[in-house]
């Protein structure tokens, strides 16, 4: 039979393109899965959440989180005294106080404790001050005799000692200095330039306390030894603030008084300084002359013991 010759194997071309044609096909359609908005790109699966309500599937947003509970601070033990008003002390003449806390800086005291009145011997504890921390700057060691008398001046108020350490320091200079370095702000000095009319009210009294307390007055090399000479007071000078408190406390505590009768004005006037651990204090009283030392330097004690908490 007369008809059109075939090549060999012609009959298989159509199959092989038809495969080729599916497989490009299918490439296409898999390359469509990949592009991003593309129909046919599956939709992601939603992840559950993690444990303790993270969405691992969603960035934190630290805006979102709880803020952490703030850590309380630790509160201050209070101080063993407690302000309050002592006019029913039946106390004659004129008496005021000031506490200040060491720790913060705050000063609690009487209305009045920003008024004035003259030291006598209760600012030896800043004349020996500035003269030993003056000796250190200038690189200078005070000689054993020249510490005897300081020690005689704190411990038993020895008032010749006490000019000559106030001459070498400059006199109403040293008070000058005193007013500056320890942030004293209602004193002044006295008339006649002597350390004993130098004028301090109880609340630069209490600052003066501290001034001592935290070096300034006395420098770092003899702020330990200034302090324990006060806490050795011993004699006529020991009364007032520091006998208001238990025997064992009383030994802590470091003090200078003053004392003396002011012909001129016909008053006494007594003063006491007190530097406790966490406080310093300062009280001062004055009344007429014919009453004596004593009535003031119990005053000094009453008043302190009036402004102790109860659990002191």
């Amino acid at each position: 039979m007369a008809g059109t010759r075939r090549r060999p194997g012609s009959n298989h071309r159509p199959l092989a393109l038809a495969a080729v044609a599916a497989i490009l096909v299918g490439l296409s359609l898999v390359a469509l899965r990949l592009v991003p908005g593309s129909p046919l790109r599956p939709a992601v699966a939603s992840q559950p959440a993690a444990a303790g309500g993270r969405s691992a599937g969603t960035p934190t947003d630290r805006n979102t989180r709880p803020a952490p509970s703030p850590s309380p601070s630790p509160s201050l033990e209070p101080l063993p005294f407690a302000a309050q008003d002592l006019d029913d002390l039946g106390i004659k003449g004129w008496y005021a106080w000031s506490v200040l806390d060491k720790r913060t800086g705050k000063i609690i005291g009487s209305e009045n404790m920003a008024e004035t009145s003259t030291t006598a011997s209760m600012i030896k504890s800043w004349i020996v001050a500035d003269y030993l921390r003056r000796a250190a700057e200038n690189g200078q060691t005070p000689s054993d005799a020249k510490l005897a008398d300081a020690t005689k001046i704190i411990r038993d108020s020895d008032n010749t000692r006490a000019e000559q350490f106030y001459n070498s320091v400059g006199r109403s200079a040293s008070i000058k200095r005193l007013i500056s370095m320890c942030g004293l702000t209602d004193s002044k000095v006295a008339s006649d330039g002597g350390w004993s009319r130098t004028n301090l009210s109880p609340r630069d009294t209490a600052r003066l306390g501290l001034c001592i307390d935290d070096g300034r007055a006395a420098g770092p090399k003899w702020t330990k030894w200034l302090l324990n000479e006060m806490r050795l007071v011993r004699g006529a000078g020991d009364f007032g603030i520091r006998k208001a408190f238990p025997a064992k406390v009383q030994k802590t505590i470091a003090i200078k008084n003053g004392w003396i009768d002011r012909t001129k004005e016909q008053e006494m006037h007594i003063n006491c300084l007190a530097i406790g651990d966490t406080w310093t204090m300062g009280v001062m009283v004055r009344y007429p002359i014919g009453m004596g030392y004593d009535y003031g330097m119990k005053n000094c004690q009453k008043i302190t013991e009036a402004l102790l908490r109860p659990a002191t």
